[in-house]
């Protein structure tokens, strides 16, 4: 006796995905387990379908869905009201600090809340006042504020 695939396998199969993406977000297994929902339910519908235009309807409906979500995305950015929660050197542009180690041949460091940042700029002395004008990687840019 041959196996055969039934419609209850692709919806097994479904949940299986959903898992992954629980696992491994990114939003790609999500459509790969809505298609194998939607191919459960043909499968169900026309029970004498091939094992092999089930599997091609799933990978056709798997990459469509994918091309679909990724343009929508491309073309309704999500939008979050922390842009720069990940970045955090580039939270600390446009902040006032007081240096409490001096800047000395426009190398320095200064402390950040509860660590301290490399930092350059024109030399200056410890307790003097610097803004933060930009972030390259871990090394801040300051001057002097007025």
């Amino acid at each position: 006796m041959a196996f055969e695939i039934v419609f209850w396998h692709w919806w097994a199969f479904g949940v299986f995905l959903l898992i992954v993406e629980l696992l491994a977000p990114g939003m790609y297994f999500l459509w790969m387990a809505e298609s194998a929902f939607v191919v459960g339910v043909i499968k169900l519908i026309v029970p004498a379908l091939d094992w092999e235009y089930q599997l091609i309807l799933f990978s056709v409906l798997s990459i469509v869905s994918i091309a679909v979500f990724r343009l929508f995305l491309k073309r309704h950015p999500i939008e979050t009201d922390q842009p720069l929660l990940n970045q955090r050197a580039a939270q600390y542009i446009g902040r006032l600090f007081t240096l409490e180690y001096p800047i000395v041949n426009g190398q320095g460091r200064i402390r950040v809340d509860d660590s301290t940042w490399k930092v350059q700029g024109e030399d200056c002395e410890p307790g003097s006042k610097v803004r933060v004008v930009a972030a390259e990687g871990v090394v801040l840019k300051v001057e002097k504020a007025a």
